[in-house]
């Protein structure tokens, strides 16, 4: 197998548990930009792992305000976020395989890659919103199917290795997307994908799933780890999304989120420090649309939980 990117270093260091922030910061909808440079600016400085951002490529409405379904493009937005920093890995959560052709997703994961200096990590799910697959003339329930095809090319068009780089020249009459790069650009599954956890486990660098109550999750890792040893794919990183509405006040008790928490500091880290003990290596924050200012708590993850995490 060949060498990864430098990126997969930064997000699953050995023996701790790094964090991210899903992005745009604080909300949801269309962002300003210089703000979210901002934020990535100071998410780099004080140490987190990753920033990420998802793939909406229509606006469904998902409530009242169908604005908040209006994201840009996750690859010309994640070139943005890698352009003002430096060590941060940029990422996606998920690209909608099934609606994009794999060749036009390597061209913008190879330019990227580039571009960020072997700091983007490529995660990829299989979609579920109908009207979506309509539009783009694509089969809901074959999107299982197609996940799979696609990800075989991509693949082997985000490979090093002379014979993947073969089959992308013998697939496309003799061209190639880009040059192969220096390193191998890493793949992640985000939910399922509607894919079995031995299929992720043979192919995926890593999974990445969503928050649970800590019991529902700690079996959620068992299997995953049963995958990778019936495959024996050795040691693969589990990832976890959270939604996260951090209290001010630091001794502020848990209380449960539609796919996460509110808390204060003390409880937070406690939490992390017990999910990182279950097997998680990465936590990726959502920090919605809490009360307080998105700086202020991005400042108290840096300051705060990340050493602490560390030490």
């Amino acid at each position: 197998m060949s060498i990864l990117t430098r990126a997969a270093g930064t997000l699953f260091p050995p023996g701790r548990l790094s964090l991210g922030l899903m992005t745009p910061v604080g909300g949801h909808g269309l962002a300003d930009t210089a703000e979210a440079r901002r934020h990535a600016r100071l998410a780099d400085a004080l140490g987190f792992a990753a920033l990420w951002t998802r793939d909406v490529p229509l606006m469904v409405p998902q409530g009242p305000d169908a604005t908040a379904s209006a994201l840009d493009d996750p690859f010309l937005w994640l070139g943005m976020l890698a352009a003002a920093t430096q060590d941060i890995v940029v990422g996606s959560a998920a690209i909608v395989l099934p609606l994009r052709h794999p060749l036009q997703v390597a061209k913008s994961a190879l330019s990227l890659d580039r571009i960020s200096d072997g700091r983007f990590v490529l995660g990829l799910g299989s979609g579920d919103r109908p009207e979506e697959f309509a539009a783009f003339g694509e089969d809901l329930e074959g999107r299982g199917r197609v996940f799979r095809e696609r990800w075989a090319v991509l693949r082997d068009a985000l490979s090093p290795e002379p014979d993947a780089h073969a089959r992308v020249r013998d697939a496309t009459g003799g061209f190639s997307v880009l040059p192969p790069p220096a390193s191998r650009i890493p793949m992640l599954v985000v939910g399922t994908a509607r894919q079995s956890l031995q299929w992720i486990a043979s192919e995926a660098e890593g999974w990445a799933t969503y928050h649970r109550e800590e019991t529902a999750q700690e079996g959620r890792i068992g299997l995953w780890q049963q995958a990778l040893q019936q495959r024996g794919a050795g040691s693969k990183p589990f990832v976890q999304s959270m939604q996260l509405e951090l209290l001010a006040d630091p001794q502020a008790p848990a209380q449960a989120l539609p796919l996460g928490l509110r808390v204060g500091r003390d409880g937070l880290l406690d939490y992390l420090q017990r999910v990182q003990a279950q097997g998680v290596a990465h936590v990726m924050f959502n920090l919605g649309t809490g009360a307080r200012d998105p700086d202020a708590v991005i400042r108290e993850l840096g300051e705060q939980v990340l050493p602490a995490l560390a030490a």
